[in-house]
């Protein structure tokens, strides 16, 4: 049995780094909006909630993207002569 192509790390982490970097800006900005004295009280909700999407959304892109490599893998299928036999 042969074993799946594997995405390269880098490259997916390069395929990232927009998201990343916006979910680093966004969590920077909800300290930022803190209220002083409260920097951690005041934002940590906010960027709990960012990183739960921000894991989500990095795990799927990752499955998204061996699914993909797993796929690109396998050669196309023949081309049916099922058209010709029902007429069309």
């Amino acid at each position: 049995m042969e074993t799946t192509p594997s995405v390269p790390p880098q490259e997916f982490a390069d395929s990232m780094k927009e998201e990343v970097e916006e979910y680093l800006k966004k969590v920077m900005e909800a300290v930022n909006g803190a209220p002083d004295g409260q920097w951690i009280a005041g934002s940590e909700e906010q960027v709990r909630d960012l990183s739960a999407k921000m894991r989500r959304r990095v795990f799927e892109a990752a499955v998204q993207r061996r699914t993909d490599a797993a796929e690109a893998a396998f050669p196309p299928s023949a081309r049916s002569d099922d058209r010709q036999a029902s007429g069309q």
